[in-house]
């Protein structure tokens, strides 16, 4: 009798057991769970822990959907902008949010994330268009960049709520030159450089000049002032010198004349090779026709006199040396 009720009694516990597996559910941390009993939403579990249902969800009874409890983001790339002025701009952006509703999350799009978020795509879209029309190019590039992130996001907000969702933030990630006015932005620009560049470069020779003028004006005032000195020293030399000469000769005529004589016959015989020819009585040879140092009887025969000095007349006596 009793092993006839064994297959029974295991029957009953594993209904049971699959009883109770059905009407229990798990939510984590980072999740929300919706019951929904036949396509209607009965509750919502946001907080973690251990939760009980209808069992046979198969049978359409309760079910559960899970739906993300984070943050959550998607991308939207490479999006065409005009500008205030006419020129395009290429964009990307993305936007942090949260299902702050699962209920109206579930209501509006079947607690669908990719229809949710295609939903979005178009708002940003839109919203980037209209806040990048207002404006020039350099407002993405200044200060102003947050204020327009700041407009995006209250265009998304009413958007977001409707679907269940809240936006916790929006970035512009990149804003760029479509390739087109990238590259007459780049001719541009290079124009705009060889320009500064031929400027700086004028600017530079006009400079140098300048500088190489005031240099040569230099040069000469400097070159004029020491002529200007040295002419004043050799003045006052040539002047030391006469004074010197003077006073020696006021203490001994006869011994300057004499030197003076000596330096002379020195400069008129210091070269070979020419012939000067002088009157016997000559004053020129005084000191050599007389060993006293005096005048001297003149000679019937003419002396050859020693060579003289190259290029020297004949007849006129060769200048003494040293102003003598």
């Amino acid at each position: 009798m009793s092993s006839n009720r064994l297959p029974a009694i295991l029957i009953g516990l594993a209904i049971l057991l699959f009883l109770i597996y059905s009407s229990v559910f798990v939510v984590n941390e980072r999740e929300q769970a919706i019951v929904v009993r036949f396509g209607e939403i009965q509750d919502v579990k946001a907080e973690p822990g251990l939760y009980f249902k209808l069992p046979f969800a198969f049978m359409d009874a309760d079910r559960v959907q899970y739906v993300e409890d984070r943050a959550l983001r998607f991308d939207l790339d490479d999006i065409r902008v005009q500008v205030r002025g006419g020129a395009f701009y290429e964009v990307d952006a993305f936007v942090v949010y949260q299902i702050s509703d699962p209920r109206r999350f579930r209501e509006t799009v079947s607690g669908d994330r990719e229809a949710a978020e295609a939903r979005l795509r178009t708002r940003l879209d839109a919203a980037l268009r209209r806040v990048y029309g207002l404006r020039n190019f350099d407002a993405a590039l200044s200060d102003e960049r947050s204020q327009m992130m700041q407009e995006v996001n209250a265009q998304l907000r009413d958007a977001a709520e409707s679907l269940g969702l809240a936006v916790r933030d929006v970035r512009i990630r990149r804003t760029d030159l479509t390739q087109e006015v990238s590259q007459q932005t780049f001719e541009r620009m290079k124009a705009e450089r060889l320009a500064e560049a031929e400027l700086i470069r004028a600017r530079g020779n006009e400079l140098g000049q300048t500088r190489r003028a005031i240099a040569d004006r230099q040069v000469v005032e400097i070159v004029s002032a020491a002529q200007r000195d040295s002419e004043i020293i050799r003045g006052e030399g040539d002047a030391e010198r006469t004074k010197i000469f003077g006073e020696a000769f006021g203490r001994d005529p006869g011994f300057f004349e004499f030197y003076r004589s000596m330096r002379a016959y020195v400069a008129s015989i210091a070269d070979q090779g020419t012939t000067m020819v002088l009157s016997p009585d000559s004053e020129f040879f005084k000191y050599l026709n007389n060993s006293q140092g005096g005048s001297a009887g003149v000679s019937s025969q003419t002396p050859t006199a020693p060579p003289a000095a190259a290029g020297a007349s004949p007849g006129v006596p060769a200048a003494p040396a040293n102003g003598g």
